[in-house]
Order: structure tokens, then sequence, then C-alpha cells
């Protein structure tokens, strides 16, 4: 057919590259040869089905963006007044014209520096670094292009130059795209589980201790309820029953039966460990795997969850507290809450 998948080591990091006659090559570089391997042959497989053209080079990132508001168009229109909206606009006139295919670590230099010169903070600049992510990979989708990660490779320079950063108290929630970039790294390169356990802590807000304690066995597959021993303010432990909210449940009981019965049988420490690795890896800065539990929290406020509800889940004895993990996007205001099915009353 025309096709030479390669992988080369280059200084302790493995470079995969697919030819393919009357296509641009692809490339891209990871940390082990088996996710070089697998990604070959991902592109491989998509091109001979026709899934996936390789890189367009004349698409330009202001048709990208147009391509993406086009798709949330079907589904979750962006409101002119939201704060994405403002993102968008600001990444079409740092990166409008340049070629998708193209983007340099300098031409995000370029657009930091000019959001600097605008007024932006670092971490205001690492949320706008961080939808041209969502962007070109949801972009790219709906075109049916293939694109480099050039969001990846410009990270370490943007970091190294303090132009992208956190924020000052924890107030952090992972992007759309860093969650996305961190649970696909976490399977490449710890597998399934971890990457579960991640998405799972992101999903229920529990703490890594409880995320990595709690059974199989104790989940009632009725309620979607399972006894967690959390931390109390007087007490300091008491056995609480936590709802399973969203995708959890599915999640948790989606879990290989573990030599222990716990669901993720991981040490706490471990996950904090591997978690913190992925984020140096991707360039992801400020941001712990506590900050998931920010994110739960912040996200049932957006569903249209109470406070009291919310705090059935999370296990907070007091709106004070529980206003610590909430951080709401204003753009989720224009989003009605999601409807959920009332439970019928017993006779």
């Amino acid at each position: 057919m025309g096709q030479v998948g390669s992988v080369i080591n280059r200084d302790g990091k493995w470079r995969a590259q697919v030819r393919r006659k009357g296509h641009a090559a692809q490339c891209r570089t990871f940390p082990t040869k088996a996710a070089a391997d697998l990604w070959v042959r991902k592109r491989e497989a998509e091109i001979d089905a026709g899934g996936v053209v390789a890189q367009a080079s004349d698409l330009t990132v202001k048709k990208l963006i147009e391509a993406y508001r086009d798709l949330r168009d079907q589904a979750r229109p962006i409101s002119d007044s939201s704060n994405e909206h403002y993102m968008l606009k600001a990444l079409e006139r740092g990166f409008g014209s340049k070629l998708a295919a193209r983007l340099t670590p300098d031409d995000f230099v370029a657009f930091a520096t000019m959001r600097r010169e605008e007024g932006a903070g670092p971490y205001t600049i690492n949320m706008d670094v961080s939808k041209m992510g969502t962007v070109m990979r949801y972009g790219a989708a709906a075109l049916r292009v293939s694109l480099p990660d050039a969001v990846g490779s410009a990270r370490p320079l943007l970091t190294h130059l303090r132009l992208i950063g956190g924020g000052g108290k924890r107030e952090r929630r992972p992007t759309e795209d860093e969650l996305m970039r961190l649970l696909a790294y976490m399977h490449e390169r710890h597998g399934a589980m971890y990457a579960d356990a991640v998405a799972f802590g992101a999903i229920s807000a529990m703490r890594r201790g409880e995320v990595c304690a709690f059974l199989l066995a104790e989940i009632d597959e009725t309620t979607r309820v399972v006894p967690i021993w959390r931390k109390h303010p007087r007490t300091g432990k008491v056995l609480e029953r936590v709802p399973l909210v969203g995708k959890s449940f599915a999640i948790a009981m989606s879990q290989p039966v573990s030599d222990d019965g716990r669901v993720f049988p991981i040490h706490p420490q471990t996950l904090s460990k591997y978690f913190k690795a992925a984020c140096d890896a991707l360039s992801i800065t400020d941001l712990h795997f506590h900050d998931l539990r920010h994110e739960g929290t912040s996200t049932l406020f957006e569903q249209g969850y109470s406070i009291e509800q919310v705090a059935l889940v999370t296990g907070h004895k007091s709106w004070n507290m529980l206003r610590r993990y909430t951080q709401l996007k204003p753009e989720s205001i224009h989003q009605p809450p999601k409807k959920r099915a009332k439970r019928q009353p017993t006779r």
C-alpha cells in the first residue's frame, strides 16, 4: 500500500512516524516504545479505513475554530456572552491566518505574549492554550483531518518562560482538554485502571484515599450508594452512605475483581505520584489530584443539584466548607440544569 510506519529511539524518547503515498507524513513523540507502536498501528488503521485524512496543508486556525463552533451548535451552542466565546475570539486574533498543521512553539509564545500585553495573567493564558487544544482535537475530528499535538509541544516552552501558570489560591479545575490528555496518558503509560481512577475522582468528588479504599462488594447496585469512611471535623472519621453520581457508578462496576476486593487497588500516594508525573510530562501546570474534588463538586452545581444534594456526595458539613470546593464556570449559567428522573413514590 505504499505505507511505512517507523519507531525510533531519540534521546530516551520514541519518535513514531507514519508515511503513506499521497498523504503527508504524520509524526509524534512518546515516552515509551509501546505507546509509539500503538499510535502507529492506530494511524495506519485509520488511514486504511478512510476515517482520518493526513494533515491538511491549507487549513487555517480560523477555519478550524469555525468547524468547532459548528460542531458545538449541534449540541451545546456557545453563547455570544460566554467566556468561551471570548476565548475563541482571542485564539482567532492570535492564530487565525496561521496554518493549523504548521503551528510551532514560537507561534504559541507570540500568542501568549500578545495576551500578556492585553493584560491577561498566566492562569488566563493557560486556559486559552487549553481551549486551543480542545479546538484542534474536535475541529480536526469534525473536518476528518489529522493534526499534530501543537499544544503539547508548546507547553514546556510556555511554562519555562512563565507565560502560563496556575492561579493563586486553590481554585484550580482541569480544563476539558487537560482532563482528556491526562486520561489518555494515564491509560497509555499505566493502564486502564489508573485512567479510570482519575476519571472516577473527577466525577465522584472523592478524596484520593476514598477512591482507593472502597470495596466493590459494598456497592448497592439498586440505590447506587456505597459506604465510605470520611473525615469529620469533630469525630475524626465517620461512615457515610455516598451516592455514586453520573458515570462514576458505571466506572466502578466495570473494574475487574481485585485480590483484596477494592475497586481501585492502588496506594493513594502512588495515584498522586503518577498523576503528578502525567501533569509534568504533559506540561499541565499547577494541577493536583485533589483538584479533581473541586472539579466534581463544581460540575454537580453546574448540573443543577442543590447544596444539600451536593453535600451528600462530597460529605461537607457546612456551606462555608463546601463553597471552598465550588468554582463555577461563568459560561455554565447559560446552560439550563439537566433534568433528572424523579423517584417514583413507593406504595
